[in-house]
């Protein structure tokens, strides 16, 4: 389950060390994902990772905190962090359902994390709390149901040979109505690269 960091910790190295996929998908990714933001901001990443995307978002705004479950990613994130010498990146070992104390933020990031929540409703209602009026939602998330029809079975019989995380099965559709459903206003979707399955979602808080 994701509250069991477990299977991280022991992918942290293999994962710090594949190179991204799509570089110019995450790049565009990226670049949209600036356009809503302010140099006034103090952005959350959810599910941070090795904090490659929060020390490349650092730029863009004021003050960055970058949260994970593993403390073994993190680990990978601080020498990032270091080596880098950027000052207004925080890194913090935390559930993404978990109430930070600077909250709420001016935006948040969760790339490639909300199909591994354990309750999605429950995770959105959370990040909504944690978030100030008129803030952003900014999400790219893995629709296993819009993939080839034999990878939801493959990814069930790796998980139980733990190759393979706890994943949640869903299409966009569904993934957008559950924005909706959390009270959050969808302003933006659509895909970059040739991936037509990680879907790239904006979403606001009105207010």
């Amino acid at each position: 389950m994701m509250a069991d960091p477990s299977f991280w910790d022991k992918a942290a190295k293999k994962y710090a060390a594949s190179p991204i996929k799509d570089m110019a998908a995450y790049e565009e990714t990226l670049g949209r994902t600036r356009h809503y933001l302010e140099r006034t901001d103090h952005l959350l990443e959810v599910g941070c990772g090795t904090g490659t995307t929060a020390l490349t978002l650092a730029g863009a705004v004021r003050q960055v905190t970058a949260t994970d479950l593993s403390g073994k990613m993190l680990e990978i994130a601080k020498g990032k962090l270091a080596d880098r010498g950027v000052a207004n990146v925080r890194f913090q070992q935390c559930k993404i359902t978990e109430p930070l104390n600077n909250a709420p933020f001016d935006a948040i990031c969760a790339f490639s994390i909300l199909h591994l929540v354990d309750d999605l409703p429950a995770t959105l209602s959370h990040l909504y709390s944690q978030l100030k009026p008129g803030g952003y939602v900014i999400s790219k998330t893995a629709c296993l149901h819009d993939m080839n029809m034999f990878i939801p079975p493959m990814i069930k019989l790796m998980k139980v040979f733990g190759k393979a995380p706890h994943v949640l099965l869903f299409d966009a559709a569904t993934l957008e109505n559950a924005f909706r459903d959390a009270g959050l206003e969808v302003v933006e979707t659509g895909y970059f690269g040739k991936n037509r399955s990680a879907r790239f979602i904006v979403a606001q808080r009105p207010g």
